[in-house]
C-alpha cells in the first residue's frame, strides 16, 4: 500500500487571500457589467475548486488518509463559498450601512457542518438572519445560490431566523441534527453564537433520551432500507449497516449528551476509551477513503460499492493479489472487518450510554428510553446475572479467572433467550486474548459450544453474537479464517461467515418445523437423522476450505477434521463431518446438472453416499446451503429436482446393500412406468399409441395428471400440422411450465430455446423426451427477467409464448427480438473463463457435455445450435446458474443413438462450444469507462 502522506496546509492548496484578490480585480475590471463580473467570478472559483479537488485526489492516491482528504475537500469548499460570499456582499450587493435587520450569517450544516466532505457530496447551507427576510438578504441569497449551482454544487439550503431554527428543531429531529453540527462559515458572528446558545438551552437541554431514541429508530429504518446485514457483498458505504452513517449516529448522540465546540472534540470525551477512539478513527479513516475513491472514480456521488467498482477501488487503495487471494477480495475483507468493528463500537458505546441513562426494553442499542431503576436478577451460575432482560457479568475478572466463561456466557444467553448486555459484550471483545489453545481443547468449553450449536434454542442469533464479538472465530480458528471473506461473484449475497451462520439458522428452522411449506421433505426426514451434532458441525464448517490448498472440498475436509478433533468429537463422527464437508456440493451437482431419470446417475450418486443416514444429512445440508446463498436463489424447481434424486436414491437403498444400484433403479422405474401406463390407458384409451411409444423414464418423471395432458397435446400436435404447445404457471416450482409436442428434427431444441429467449423468458430447467415414432416432447421451466414465473402477472405473455413455440415447432421462421438481460450490466464487472467438459462415464446411453460461461439471454440457444451443428441430438438438458455464470449440461447422442467416442469428434465438439461461449464473452456489455474487469470467483 502507498506510504501515508503528512497532512498539507489548506493555504498551500487554495490561497484564500489570493483568491479574493483575483475576484476583486475581476469585479473592478468589469464595473457596470454585472453579467461579465459574474461570469469571470464563476470561472475563477471553478478553477480554485477544480485545483483543490485534483490536489485532494492526487494526495489520496498517493497515500493521504481518508479523513484528511475529506477535511481538505471541505476546506477547499469553505474557501470557495466564503470567497463567493465576500464577492457578493462587497461587489454586487454591498450594504454600506447595514441595519440590524440586514445582518446575515452563513453557516454550514449537516455533513458539511462536520467539516468532512466527499468529492461530490451535497452541501447544506443555512442563511441565518435576525428577523424577517429583507430585500438585501434575499438578493444576496439568490445570487449566491445561482452561482453555487453554476459551480456544480448540489445545494440544500434554508433561510431562517434564530427563532425559526429553534422552533423547527423542536418539531423535526432531522433539522435538530443538522443544527447540532452547524458551523459558521462567514458573516455575522453574534448570530451564530446566539443560535448555538439558544439551541443548547431551549432544544437540547433535558431531551437527551428522546433524541437518542429518535436517532436509533432512524438508524434502524435506514438499515432496513439499505439491507439489514452489514455483510451484503455490494455495501452502501454511507447508509449501509456498519457504514459511515452508523458512526455519525454515535457521534451525534455523544455530542448531544456532551456538547462540544468542534465535532472532533467528541473523541476527547470520557465516554470513549482510548481503544474505542482509535477504532473510531480507524473506521472513519478507511470509510472516508473508500467513499472519496468512489466519488473520484465515478465522477458523481456514488455511495454503493458495486461489483464493477470494487476492483478499481482495491487497486487505488493499494491492494494487490496475494497467493490465491485476489486484490478485490482482500480489499473487501478489510471493508467487512471494519464494518464488524463499527458494530462492536455501537455496542460498546451503548454500554456507556446505559451507565448514564437506563434503557428498559431489551432490543439492542435501540433500548435507549427513559425508565426506572434497572431490574437485577441473580443467576445460579456464579458471576452472571440478568440485568433488565439482558445477560450481564459481575466484571471482566470472571473471564480472567476462568476463560471458559467466554463460551459459557453465550450458552447461558441461548438457554435463557437473553440478549447480551453491552457491558458484557465489551468485556468479551477485550478478553479475546484469553481464548488460547488450552481453552479450545477444554472439555467443558467444547461441550458447551456443541450443545449451543446443535441443540440451542436460537443458535443463529447466538452464533451471530459470538461472531460479532470475535469469539466464534477465536474459538474455532478454521471458521475465523473465513470471517468477513467475500467471493467476487454475483451468486453470493453475503460474506462466507454470514452465509454459513444463516445456513445453520435455516437447519434450526427446518428442525423446528417452521419451513414445512418450502421444504416438506427436509422437514419430514429431520426427525430420522440420528446425529444432529454432525449435521450442525458440517454446516458450520462446510465453507472453511475456501481459498485453501487443494480446492475448497479437500481443504474443507482437512479443516473439519482439525476442528472436530480439537473439540473432542469421537472418531466416527469426525470422519462423517469431514465426508459431509468434502461432499456438500455433490447432491446439488447431481440434481441440477445430471439427468435424475437416468438409472446410471442415481446409481453413481448412491455409490458416493453409501447409506440412508448420509443421504438424509446431505439433503438437509444442500437445502440450507442453497437457501442461505441469498434472496431468490432457492426455488421450487431446485426443490423438485432434489426430491426426485432423494426418492430415487432411497429406493436404491431399500433394495439392499448387496444389490446392483443401477438395476434397482431400473426395476423401480419399470414398476412405476407400468403402473403409470395402466392408469393413463384407463383414463384415456385413445392414448394407447402414445403409451407404447414413450420410454420408462418419461412415466416416472411426471404426475398422472401431467401424463394425461401430454397425451392429449401429442394428439393435438399430430392433428394441427405437427406441433402444439401449452403453458401454465407452476407456483410450486417458481416457474412456468411450457410443454411442446412436435415432430423431432435436428435443431428443434435450439429453435425452441431461441423463441423463449426472444420473448423475454429465461429457461431454468428443461426435460426432453422423444417417442419411438420420432415425436419430441420438450418441457421447459421458464422465468421472466425478474425471476418470477413467466406470465404470472400477465397471462397473455404465456399464451403468446406458447403460440410462438408452436410456430417454431412447425419450423416457421422466427422474428428474433434482441434483448439484454436485467443483470448483464452488473455482470460486466467480471472476467469469466469459458469451459467445456465431455463425460462418457456419467451415463450408459449418452455423452454428457457440460458448458460453462457468461450467462446471457440466448446462451442456451447458442449452445444447443452448436450441438445440432455437430450432428447431435439432445436427450435432456439441465440448466443451472451461479450469478454471472451459467453451467448447462446436455445428454447427447449421435444420429445413430450412440455416444461420441472418437477423439477427433470430441475435440471438434469442444471447439464449437468454446467458440459459442467465447463469442458470448466477446459480446458481453463493456465495463464502465476506465474500469477493468476482474476474474470472477468460481467458489460455491
Amino acid at each position: 500500500m502507498p506510504r501515508r502522506l503528512r497532512p498539507t496546509r489548506l493555504e498551500h492548496v487554495v490561497d484564500g487571500h489570493a483568491l479574493r484578490a483575483r475576484l476583486s480585480a475581476a469585479a473592478l475590471d468589469s464595473i457596470g457589467n454585472e453579467a461579465e463580473q459574474r461570469s469571470r467570478a464563476i470561472e475563477i472559483l471553478k478553477q480554485a475548486l477544480f485545483r483543490g479537488r485534483m490536489i485532494a485526489k492526487e494526495r489520496l492516491e498517493n497515500g493521504a488518509s481518508g479523513v484528511e482528504t475529506a477535511r481538505l475537500i471541505s476546506g477547499v469548499t469553505d474557501e470557495v463559498i466564503t470567497a463567493l460570499y465576500d464577492f457578493t456582499t462587497v461587489h454586487i450587493f454591498r450594504a454600506r450601512n447595514p441595519t440590524e435587520g440586514e445582518r446575515l450569517c452563513l453557516m454550514a450544516v449537516g455533513g458539511y457542518g462536520r467539516g468532512t466532505l466527499a468529492p461530490f457530496s451535497d452541501i447544506d447551507l443555512l442563511f441565518l438572519r435576525p428577523y424577517k427576510q429583507t430585500p438585501h438578504a434575499e438578493s444576496v441569497i439568490e445570487y449566491m445560490l445561482y452561482a453555487l449551482w453554476d459551480l456544480g454544487f448540489k445545494v440544500g439550503h434554508a433561510s431562517r431566523t434564530i427563532e425559526e431554527c429553534v422552533r423547527l428543531s423542536k418539531e423535526d429531529y432531522t433539522i435538530r441534527t443538522s443544527i447540532l453540527e452547524a458551523r459558521r462559515l462567514t458573516g455575522d458572528e453574534r448570530l451564530a453564537e446566539d443560535l448555538k446558545r439558544r439551541f443548547r438551552d431551549e432544544v437540547m437541554k433535558g431531551t437527551g433520551a428522546q433524541f437518542v431514541a429518535a436517532k436509533l429508530k432512524e438508524r434502524d429504518d435506514r438499515q432496513a432500507r439499505a439491507g439489514a446485514s452489514r455483510y451484503m457483498v455490494e455495501p452502501n458505504v454511507k447508509e449501509g449497516k456498519g457504514g459511515l452513517r452508523d458512526l455519525h449516529t454515535l457521534m451525534w448522540i455523544a455530542e448531544y449528551l456532551h456538547p462540544v465546540d468542534r465535532p472532533e472534540d467528541v473523541f476527547k470525551l470520557e465516554v470513549f476509551s482510548t481503544r474505542e477512539t482509535k477504532a473510531f478513527i480507524r473506521a472513519f479513516d478507511f470509510l472516508h477513503a473508500v467513499r472519496a475513491h468512489l466519488h473520484f472514480t465515478t465522477g458523481r456521488p456514488e455511495e454503493r460499492l458495486t461489483f464493477d467498482l470494487q476492483p478499481e477501488i482495491a487497486r487505488r487503495m493499494g491492494y494487490g493479489d496475494r497467493g490465491d487471494a485476489p486484490a478485490v477480495e482482500r480489499f473487501m475483507r478489510r471493508y467487512f472487518l471494519i464494518a464488524k468493528e463499527v458494530g462492536a463500537l455501537t455496542r460498546a458505546f451503548s454500554a456507556k450510554l446505559e451507565a448514564e441513562h437506563f434503557k428498559h426494553e431489551p432490543k439492542g442499542i435501540s433500548r435507549f428510553l427513559p425508565g426506572g431503576k434497572p431490574k437485577r436478577k441473580a443467576l445460579e451460575v456464579k458471576g452472571f446475572f440478568e440485568d433488565n432482560g439482558r445477560l450481564n457479568i459481575e466484571g471482566p475478572e470472571i473471564f480472567e479467572a476462568d476463560p471458559v466463561n467466554l463460551i459459557r456466557l453465550f450458552k447461558i444467553a441461548d438457554e435463557r433467550d437473553l440478549d447480551l448486555h453491552p457491558d458484557a459484550f465489551t468485556a468479551v471483545t477485550r478478553g479475546l486474548h484469553l481464548i488460547t489453545s488450552k481453552v479450545r481443547r477444554d472439555p467443558e468449553a467444547c461441550r458447551a459450544f456443541l450443545d449451543l450449536l446443535a441443540r440451542g434454542k436460537r443458535s443463529y442469533r447466538t452464533l451471530t453474537l459470538m461472531n460479532d464479538a470475535g469469539v466464534l472465530g477465536r474459538f474455532i480458528p478454521e471458521f475465523g479464517r473465513v470471517v468477513a471473506q467475500m467471493q467476487f461473484n454475483m451468486y453470493h449475497s453475503y460474506t462466507v461467515d454470514e452465509h454459513t451462520l444463516r445456513a445453520v439458522g435455516i437447519i434450526g428452522d427446518i428442525a423446528a418445523g417452521r419451513l414445512a411449506d418450502d421444504h416438506p421433505l427436509a422437514v419430514s426426514i429431520m426427525p430420522l437423522i440420528e446425529d444432529r451434532e454432525a449435521l450442525f458441525l458440517a454446516m458450520l464448517l462446510h465453507d472453511t476450505g475456501k481459498g485453501g490448498v487443494g480446492g475448497q472440498e479437500k481443504a474443507g475436509a482437512r479443516s473439519a477434521r482439525s476442528a472436530c478433533e480439537r473439540l473432542g468429537v469421537e472418531r466416527s463422527k469426525v470422519e462423517l463431518v469431514a465426508w459431509l464437508v468434502e461432499n456438500h456440493l455433490v447432491m446439488s451437482d447431481f440434481a441440477q446438472k445430471r439427468d435424475v431419470s437416468d438409472p446410471g446417475t442415481v446409481a453413481a450418486f448412491a455409490r458416493i453416499v453409501e447409506n440412508p443416514e448420509r443421504l438424509r444429512l446431505l439433503l438437509v445440508i444442500t437445502v440450507a446451503d442453497i437457501r442461505a446463498v441469498g434472496p431468490g436463489v432457492w426455488n421450487g424447481w431446485k426443490g423438485q429436482l432434489l426430491r426426485e434424486l432423494y426418492n430415487a436414491t432411497e429406493a436404491v437403498f431399500r433394495g439392499g446393500r448387496g444389490s446392483d444400484a443401477a438395476a434397482n433403479v431400473q426395476r423401480h422405474q419399470e414398476a412405476a412406468a407400468e403402473t403409470a401406463r395402466a392408469a393413463l390407458l384407463e383414463a384415456d384409451p385413445d392414448a394407447r399409441g402414445w403409451v407404447a411409444a414413450m420410454e420408462n423414464a418419461y412415466f416416472s418423471a411426471f404426475s398422472q395428471e401431467d401424463l394425461l395432458e401430454h397425451a392429449v397435446l401429442a394428439r393435438r400436435a399430430a392433428a394441427q400440422g405437427g406441433a402444439a404447445a401449452e403453458g401454465r404457471v407452476r407456483s410450486g416450482h417458481n416457474a412456468s411450465e411450457i410443454v411442446v409436442a412436435a415432430k423431432d428434427r435436428q435443431g428443434l431444441f435450439a429453435d425452441l430455446a431461441l423463441t423463449i429467449s426472444s420473448l423475454g423468458g429465461n429457461v431454468v430447467g428443461a426435460r426432453v423426451f422423444t417417442s419411438r415414432q420420432g415425436q419430441a416432447l420438450d418441457v421447459f421451466y421458464v422465468q421472466d427477467v425478474t425471476g418470477a414465473p413467466l406470465g404470472c402477472e400477465n397471462p397473455r405473455a404465456l399464451r403468446r409464448l406458447a403460440d410462438a413455440l408452436e410456430a417454431a415447432g412447425k419450423g416457421e421462421p422466427l422474428v428474433v427480438e434482441p434483448r439484454r438481460g436485467a443483470e448483464q450490466a452488473r455482470a460486466a464487472a467480471f472476467a469469466i473463463a469459458p469451459s467445456v467438459t465431455v463425460d462418457n462415464d456419467a451415463s450408459d446411453d449418452a455423452t454428457v457435455v457440460e458448458a460453462s460461461g457468461r450467462d446471457r439471454p440466448g446462451l442456451l440457444h447458442a449452445l444447443a445450435k452448436s450441438l445440432a451443428d455437430s450432428g447431435l441430438s439432445i436427450q435432456s438438458a439441465h440448466i443451472d446458474g451461479y450469478g454471472e455464470r451459467a453451467v448447462d449440461a446436455f445428454y447427447v447422442q449421435t444420429a445413430r443413438g450412440e455416444k461420441i467416442t472418437e477423439t477427433r469428434k470430441i475435440n471438434a465438439l469442444k471447439a464449437g462450444l468454446l467458440d459459442a461461449l467465447e463469442q458470448n464473452e466477446a459480446g458481453a456489455p463493456a465495463a464502465r469507462p476506465g474500469l477493468r474487469r476482474a476474474r470472477a470467483s468460481v467458489a460455491r
